[in-house]
C-alpha cells in the first residue's frame, strides 16, 4: 500500500481533495498526525497550516478546500514534532 495517496487526482481549483497517510510516523506509532500544508510559488510556501488528521484504520486522513491555481505543498508532522518530509523533498501536486 502506498504511504501516500491523495484524491481525486488531477487536483482542480475548488476541489475538496482526500490526503490519507500511513508512512513513518502512523508505523511508529504516533499519537496524532498533522498535515503541514502551504501553498507554492515558485521555492516560497504561504498560506502555511497544521491540519489535523483523523485516524482511520491504520490511515490518518484529512479533506483540504483548495482555493488556489498554484501548487500545493505537504508533509507530515506528529504531535511529538517529528516530521515525514519525504526526504526533505515533501510532497507536491500542480492545482489546475
Amino acid at each position: 500500500m502506498d504511504e501516500v495517496r491523495v484524491r481525486p487526482l488531477p487536483m482542480h481549483n475548488g476541489d475538496v481533495i482526500e490526503v490519507r497517510y500511513n508512512g513513518l510516523l502512523a508505523k511508529s506509532g504516533a499519537d496524532q498526525v498533522y498535515l503541514h500544508t502551504g501553498l507554492a510559488y515558485e521555492y516560497d510556501w504561504t498560506n502555511v497550516q497544521n491540519i489535523k488528521m483523523n485516524k482511520e484504520e491504520n490511515d490518518w486522513v484529512v479533506n483540504v478546500e483548495l482555493k488556489e491555481p498554484v501548487k500545493l505543498k505537504f508533509c507530515f508532522k506528529d504531535s511529538a514534532d517529528n516530521w515525514d518530509n519525504n526526504n526533505g523533498r515533501n510532497w507536491s501536486y500542480t492545482i489546475i
